[in-house]
């Protein structure tokens, strides 16, 4: 019953608020996302530690095809859901007033949180496909009609990729679906059948799911729909794309590629492994040589997924722990990193690095808290992200230490690009566009503190969420060859 309550809350908001005054959309959002994270909280707080599903609910949908509205959670989709739930209120709030945000703008944002939150409790193949698709629809319309110069052209680019991957999916679930004994979509089921079939037609199903999942995290080559949408959307609508959503395709592989085909996965976890080093590479000296902040950013999150991908498909404990923990850390940092270059954007009106400097000296609850995140995503120890990736090297080094030193250089690589863009913004002379750089807003702060607090607990007490997530771990890699 909590699981089907977290999905309706969101849902419920995004309904009513089309009827609330303009004036107090934002403040309902809010309130209904906040709720959300509440209800989240306490089950986070009592789950069990059990490798098995918890708070299911099984209810017949379409009983004549075997489609059933089956969710539940465990150890891994509580830490997802949490980290939605976390970072949707945060998200609504960073939202300013008087950028004609409508209450058509928070319902789509609210109904992307339902979406989402049903993409990593569901347990029907058929159900997973539809939430996997109505998370693309809000953020579709968020990026067109308040996205940046040329945003037409970019949505649709994105959406193509996107939906063109998700088709590739829905083939691959039906043949599933067909191998299955009693024609059902149960993730039960859908297991059996895919470790039924030989390596060869595993392999081929392999392919179909990877293309959706890796289009949505993104890896390379699938990457390129990615730094121009996160560029040309609205600030939210980058936080919820870069924090969340990207997360769907890694819990993607996570929850169904690896436990439903593991000979398709260990037949082309290698080529996947090199592609996701190469991407990590790549994107990391793109980065480098970018003068957009913003989009320096976006290339910055294709690298830190890289290394996430690198690390699931090494398929050891190491490397699917540092996967998940990642997930948390990537989504609260790259949240604080975009939300800050919103910020600069906002009040020097550009993103243009050389043409910044000094605000430090303007602002240094900003820029203490902006440095305090970008630690974090350059995996300084004692901070969230130098767990995760630490996990993930030492999973890839289990694997092949060539791709565990190639991969490490995300860090060297992040650190080179992440201290440049804050030296060249932060410090120094403040220029024309930053003399009057103002600090953080109350609101602005409200958005600030908790992501700076959770880079510094997760850093310091990883095992929180670690010991939840390691028996549903556990059991994935019982079931690979």
């Amino acid at each position: 019953m909590l699981t089907s309550i977290l999905i309706l809350i969101p849902f419920i908001a995004s309904l009513i608020i089309l009827s609330v005054p303009a004036r107090a959309a934002k403040a309902f959002a809010f309130g209904a996302s906040l709720i959300a994270f509440v209800v989240a909280l306490v089950i986070f707080i009592g789950f069990p530690i059990s490798a098995d599903y918890q708070y299911v609910l099984d209810y017949s949908w379409i009983p004549s095809l075997g489609i059933h509205f089956k969710v539940g959670m465990d150890g891994i989709s509580i830490l997802m859901v949490l980290l939605t739930t976390f970072l949707s209120p945060l998200i609504i709030l960073s939202a300013r007033n008087g950028e004609n945000h409508t209450p058509v703008f928070y319902s789509l944002l609210l109904f992307m949180e339902m979406a989402l939150i049903g993409v990593f409790v569901s347990l029907d193949g058929f159900l997973f496909y539809i939430f996997w698709e109505l998370a693309l629809i809000p953020i579709y319309f968020i990026c067109l009609l308040w996205g940046g110069v040329n945003r037409v052209n970019i949505t649709i680019k994105f959406f193509i990729y996107t939906l063109t991957g998700s088709l590739f999916m829905l083939v691959a679930l039906i043949i599933l679906y067909l191998h299955t004994p009693n024609h059902s979509f149960d993730i039960n089921y859908l297991y059996q059948a895919g470790k039924s079939l030989d390596t060869r037609m595993q392999g081929f199903l392999f392919l179909f799911f990877f293309l959706a999942f890796g289009i949505k995290m993104p890896v390379f080559p699938l990457h390129t729909w990615q730094p121009d949408t996160y560029t040309v959307a609205p600030p939210q609508g980058t936080m919820m794309l870069s924090g969340i959503m990207l997360k769907m395709g890694i819990y993607g592989v996570i929850r169904w590629l690896l436990p439903m085909l593991p000979d398709g996965v260990h037949e082309y976890s290698a080529y996947v492994m090199w592609l996701a080093i190469i991407g990590v590479v790549y994107a990391s000296v793109i980065a480098i040589t970018r003068s957009d902040l913003k989009r320096l950013i976006a290339y910055s999150s294709i690298a830190h997924v890289g290394l996430i991908a690198a690390g699931i498909f090494a398929f050891n404990l190491q490397g699917l722990q540092g996967g998940i923990i990642q997930m948390l850390s990537h989504g609260i940092n790259v949240c604080g990193l975009f939300f800050a270059a919103d910020i600069i954007q906002n009040r020097t009106k550009t993103r243009e690095i050389p043409q910044l400097g000094g605000i430090r000296t303007k602002a240094p609850f900003f820029a203490t808290a902006l440095m305090i995140i970008m630690l974090g995503a350059v995996a300084l120890p004692l901070t969230n992200g130098f767990v995760g990736e630490f996990l993930l090297i030492n999973g890839v080094f289990q694997f092949s230490p060539y791709m565990a030193a190639l991969g490490g250089l995300t860090i060297i690589l992040g650190a080179v690009y992440m201290f440049r863009a804050y030296q060249r913004t932060m410090l120094g002379e403040t220029s024309a566009l930053t003399e009057h750089f103002t600090d953080l807003t109350l609101s602005e702060k409200a958005v600030f503190i908790p992501l700076v607090l959770m880079v510094i607990f997760i850093g310091i007490f990883p095992q929180v969420f670690l010991r939840v997530s390691e028996p549903a771990v556990m059991k994935i890699l019982s079931g690979m060859p």
